[in-house]
């Protein structure tokens, strides 16, 4: 009856396209316009109903989200690009843009946008920036925050702000931008991003070192020597064996460094990088279309289970950069225990990793509990990316409360006193 009564509400200024009712009476909108989102979130917030927020759904297992019985906000037809300058390097995009769509888009001005989330050809920009979503190339590139320079975004009351600007150098003082990105959702609606860009690469390569052997202490030592070199990788990923299978045919730990400058650059530095390995270490270098080959593999998250039983979680671990090496060898070792195919990479220059599980339902949370608890010794979290509806009441997404916890708590209450964006997708059930 809710349902019937504010559909009819919704009607009288939506167009029939606009809206649609999906299983168990949840309402969806497609919004075309910052405004109409506005009064959207209003509507919802005097009629106390709860509004859930999607893109292109990449992310919608990320935080536990549960279905809500009122309103589903999808962006999926709120994209396109409003503004983009090409020789001061910035860019203005509605925030349901494909990321995928935006780097070809960009690729014909010889630039790109230096984020290099997973599911790229799926993941939308709010969507990236909701989750803070980042892979390997975050060493060199920096995460989303490193990125935006400007939002705008609507509040649980219809308010429309801004923050940052338009312009790479803006006045100094609080950066609201940080606030929003990585909050899920659950503080506004992220309408637009400006981004500053970076040149498309003129060339690019991988150089895959396999360690046959997988001497921790020699590995350690090499990783330290590269990252005190004068290379300039954007990347430095350690591959457990089951991944790298995958990836290159060789089912050896591998660490994978890649490159990205001008071509002659590029050949400089993996020379030096042959001349600095461990002679036990068989090298491999990709060039051009072979790397961006191995990339669109790599990026391309599994989310499904091989069997009929089998559950597919993706984790995402966070610990001090050189520790990498101790929580790879950790997960990778826990599959056998827990009867689990875990394929495990993480950057050996920002410290986070990803372990995406495959196996048994009561396997996949014993496992859970078992790496968390591991990581936990390392003082590093463990947080999960998705997960199957069959566990989300079983396993905590975010663990326990950080000890800020209360502040997250006073920014909700303080914008969204109501809760109605994004109910229970951050920490602590935020």
């Amino acid at each position: 009856m809710k349902t019937a009564i504010f559909l009819d509400e919704l009607k009288s200024s939506l167009l029939e396209e606009q809206l649609s009712v999906g299983y168990g009476d949840l309402v969806t909108v497609y919004p075309y316009s910052e405004d109409e989102i506005s009064t959207l979130l209003k509507y919802a917030n005097d009629n106390q109903l709860k509004v859930s927020i999607i893109g292109n759904g990449s992310k919608s297992g990320f935080g536990g989200q549960q279905q809500t019985d009122d309103l589903l906000l999808s962006l999926e037809k709120y994209k396109g690009v409003v503004e983009h300058t090409v020789g001061d390097m910035t860019i203005t995009v509605k925030s349901g843009t494909n990321f995928q769509e935006l780097q070809d888009y960009l690729a014909k001005c010889k630039q790109k946008l230096s984020l290099d989330p997973f599911s790229p050809t799926e993941a939308t920009i709010g969507g990236i920036l909701a989750a803070n979503d980042s892979g390997p190339k975050r060493y060199k590139y920096g995460s989303a925050r490193d990125s935006v320079i400007g939002l705008r975004t609507v509040y649980p009351d219809g308010t429309v702000i801004r923050s940052g600007g338009k312009v790479v150098k803006n006045v100094a003082g609080y950066d609201m931008n940080k606030l929003f990105i990585g909050s899920m959702g659950t503080l506004g609606v992220i309408s637009e991003v400006t981004f500053k860009l970076r040149p498309l690469p003129k060339y690019e390569s991988i150089a895959l070192l396999s360690f046959p052997e997988g001497n921790a202490e020699d590995i350690k030592s090499f990783a330290v020597q590269v990252l005190d070199s004068t290379l300039e990788p954007v990347c430095l990923e350690w591959l457990n064996p089951t991944i790298s299978e995958r990836l290159t045919n060789q089912r050896n730990y591998t660490l994978a460094i890649a490159f990205e400058d001008v071509e002659s650059s590029v050949h400089y530095q993996e020379e030096m990088l042959r001349s600095m390995a461990p002679t036990h270490a068989k090298i491999a270098v990709l060039q051009e279309k072979e790397a961006q080959s191995f990339w669109e593999k790599f990026y391309e998250m599994n989310r499904k289970g091989s069997g009929m039983k089998e559950v597919t979680a993706v984790l995402k671990a966070g610990v001090v950069n050189l520790d990498v090496l101790k929580v790879v060898k950790e997960a990778d070792l826990l599959q056998d225990l827990h009867n689990i195919k875990a394929e495990v990479h993480g950057g050996l220059g920002h410290g986070l990793c990803q372990i995406t599980l495959t196996g048994l339902k009561e396997d996949v949370a014993a496992y859970i509990h078992h790496i968390r608890k591991s990581v936990k010794a390392l003082d590093g979290y463990v947080i999960i990316k998705h997960l199957p509806e069959s566990l989300r009441n079983e396993v905590d997404f975010w663990g326990e409360k950080p000890s800020y916890f209360f502040l997250l708590e006073g920014i909700k209450a303080k914008v969204d006193p109501n809760k109605l964006l994004n109910p229970n997708r951050f920490v602590g059930g935020i």
